[in-house]
């Protein structure tokens, strides 16, 4: 599929520039240290409070990250959960999050070739999580197929957090929007390399266009019909009509896997 193979491609490129930079890119200045911290910091802030709403206790509990990059906020998960499963599209991110995470022994380590996640048993896990990640993904099919796959391997009754991008409101001018626009389609068409030099020459940084970086925006109604149609229940959304929507839920008790 064209649109995988230009996902693996595009963020394999971009971890072997500055992987900590595209992984959180609010900061150009990120050492091992500090960049593992945020994860710790992210995992409290984020993740903790909805663990406490859906009563699910990590110590006695498996989880999938999907999409764990460098292992930014894997190395916290792993420190508080019985086990993770940590999945990634790119080989050379996962390399990365490996030999930072080398002496974990309770991480399974997942590279996928898509979104379906076949290497995971259908109903085998408490928790699945992601963030930063479907807001890159290409289209909504995608990212519905995503969910299915979240939900699939969820045990009936366990939950999931996800992060998701729910603003449709433009970031750029009217000159910035047909810009992107213009290098995006370069992307899509093959012509990756003209396009990323156009961009040096824009003063944008060249690895932060086309569509594996922009993705699509979604509306809550949305994420609520793809959740339903897989066989989860949300139970609720945080941040909509923003670029950092939230939504959390769990998987039907009875739900088909």
């Amino acid at each position: 599929m064209k649109a995988i193979d230009s996902m693996r491609r595009d963020w394999n490129e971009r971890a072997r520039h500055n992987a900590f930079l595209y992984i959180a890119s609010w900061r150009h200045d990120w050492t091992e240290e500090s960049f593992f911290a945020s994860g710790e910091a992210d995992v409290q802030r984020l993740v903790h409070p909805i663990l406490k709403k859906l009563s699910l206790n990590p110590a006695n509990s498996s989880m999938a990250e999907l999409g764990c990059g460098a292992g930014r906020m894997t190395r916290a998960f792993a420190n508080q959960f019985q086990s993770i499963t940590a999945i990634d599209i790119s080989e050379e991110m996962q390399q990365r999050a490996r030999k930072y995470l080398a002496d974990f022994s309770n991480i399974r380590w997942i590279l996928v070739d898509g979104v379906a996640l076949s290497a995971i048993d259908p109903s085998s896990l408490d928790f699945v999580f992601s963030y930063m990640v479907l807001q890159h993904y290409p289209s909504a099919d995608l990212i519905s197929a995503s969910i299915r796959e979240m939900l699939r391997i969820l045990r009936p009754g366990g939950a999931f957090l996800f992060h998701f991008n729910g603003s449709h409101r433009p970031t750029m001018n009217w000159k910035g929007r047909a810009i992107s626009a213009f290098l995006d389609g370069l992307c899509t068409i093959g012509l990756k390399r003209p396009a990323q030099s156009l961009a040096r020459l824009a003063g944008i940084d060249p690895e932060m266009i086309g569509k594996t970086w922009r993705g699509v925006a979604l509306t809550s109604d949305d994420v609520d019909k793809m959740v339903r149609e897989a066989g989860g229940f949300p139970e609720g959304f945080d941040g909509l009509d923003s670029p950092f929507a939230w939504c959390h839920g769990r998987k039907a008790p009875q739900a088909n896997s």
